[in-house]
């Protein structure tokens, strides 16, 4: 069952022995995104699943070119003194793409010893594959609140539009009642009833 947990997660095992140390590690991108100018956040999860501790454990990533990536936080080569059996490490760097479009997001490389003067087994995380990293100006047009808050407004103004012309054709029906209702002011009705009825032809031919 943990191994079916560990298939599940893309996890890559970096050592083949049986007996000492046994790694597994992964490489994973935790943004939803990749945006040009904004930060990239990467995660390297390592995880022993051998029998004893794993000696002088290096993460090495070399697969971002300063021409496309700067660094934000955290360093693309880390080292361990051990990891013990059953136990697992985590290492985050941020970076920032300088550049918009596609990349391959390669395996980094870890390096360890599976014991105390054993050789040195070389091995490599999982890949997140290839992604494309948006324009700065694209990623703002899809998902910048500045686009709902512009919306709003509009949908505000055709809601009282609505209500508007509502309320004109209650006014309208409302002159033709004190018309017939209060003789004594058949000409003010009147003139009510034709202000309001031309208002509401003129929205009507609108």
């Amino acid at each position: 069952m943990k191994l079916l947990a560990l298939a599940v997660f893309a996890l890559l095992s970096v050592a083949h022995s049986e007996e000492g140390a046994r790694l597994l590690a992964s490489k994973s991108l935790l943004n939803r995104y990749a945006v040009e100018g904004k930060d990239l956040t990467l995660q390297y999860n390592i995880y022993n699943v051998g029998s004893s501790a794993a000696l002088d454990v290096e993460l090495s990533d070399d697969s971002f070119p300063p021409e496309d990536f700067g660094i934000v936080s955290g360093m693309l080569n880390v080292k361990w003194d051990r990891i013990a059996p059953a136990s697992n490490v985590s290492h985050t760097v941020v970076l920032r793409p300088l550049k918009a479009g596609y990349f391959n997001f390669t395996s980094a490389t870890i390096t360890y010893l599976a014991q105390e003067g054993g050789q040195v087994v070389v091995g490599f995380t999982s890949a997140p594959g290839q992604g494309g990293i948006l324009a700065q100006r694209e990623f703002d047009r899809r998902f910048s609140p500045h686009f709902v808050s512009t919306i709003k407004p509009v949908i505000h103004f055709l809601t009282v539009t609505v209500q508007f012309k509502s309320a004109l054709a209650f006014f309208v029906r409302a002159g033709s009642w004190r018309e017939s209702r209060s003789p004594g002011t058949k000409l003010k009705a009147t003139w009510e009833a034709s202000f309001w009825g031309n208002f509401s032809k003129i929205l009507q031919e609108e």
